[in-house]
């Protein structure tokens, strides 16, 4: 697989306050990359600095080996980069309907009736509410709305942050199975989640970040059920936590 996006040596900060402490990692393309750690880690800084909300202090940002760091969020999502926000941020006072058409002005569409068609398609809950405020759907149809609203600007790579967030078991259950069709559909992923079972199980590679730091780093098979994971996120706790 060729390389997608790779971070080196990054640094941000909020104030004095220095939030990611010169962290590496990379995600090539077709992969799905976890990114999991305590509150507090530095993972949704690390999801905002790659989509153009924050900027880097210092280190590198690359996208399909072109250096992407300063970059406003407008001018990543022309490039192929979609974020789906931690706690969703759709349009509220819009409908299910006007909130999927925005994405299709960022100019990647070329036949964006079908785009949206095919996301109605992935969540056929939306259909049923299309013409109807989003702000009336449940935490997990907001979430379906989110995901699809991205990805109606066709990314080479999606950010998600904490997508099963306040949602039920059976709805987590639902959005994971979305993002597992969308790995087969070849989109590459970098998720930021907070259950750290569920992410190493769907994820190609998962990173650990404590501190603001990269504290490990592996593969499926190498994290599950590895003493590591307890010691550098967890403490004493479990890895379900």
């Amino acid at each position: 697989m060729a390389e997608l996006l790779r971070i080196e040596g990054l640094d941000v900060r909020y104030g004095r306050t220095r939030a990611l402490q010169g962290i590496s990692l990379r995600v090539e393309r077709g992969e799905a990359v976890g990114l999991i750690g305590p509150n507090g880690a530095g993972k949704t800084t690390t999801l905002k600095t790659i989509a153009g909300v924050l900027r880097p202090t210092a280190g590198t940002v690359t996208l399909d080996g072109r250096p992407i760091a300063g970059d406003g969020p407008e001018r990543l999502v022309r490039r192929g980069l979609s974020l789906v926000p931690e706690g969703r941020q759709i349009f509220t006072t819009l409908t299910v309907a006007e909130n999927l058409r925005l994405p299709t002005y960022c100019g990647r569409s070329k036949d964006p009736d079908a785009d949206v068609e095919r996301e109605l398609e992935r969540f056929p809950v939306l259909r049923r509410y299309f013409d109807q405020p989003a702000g009336g759907l449940s935490g997990g149809e907001q979430q379906m709305l989110a995901i699809s609203r991205a990805l109606l600007c066709r990314p080479e790579l999606l950010l998600l942050d904490e997508p099963s967030l306040g949602l039920a078991p059976k709805v987590v259950d639902a959005v994971f199975d979305a993002l597992t069709q969308l790995r087969s559909e070849g989109v590459t992923v970098l998720l930021v989640e907070q259950s750290a079972a569920r992410t190493i199980e769907f994820a190609d590679r998962t990173y650990v970040l404590s501190g603001g730091c990269v504290e490990l780093e592996g593969t499926r098979d190498e994290l599950l059920g590895d003493d590591r994971i307890e010691r550098a996120y967890f403490g004493a706790g479990a890895v379900g936590a």
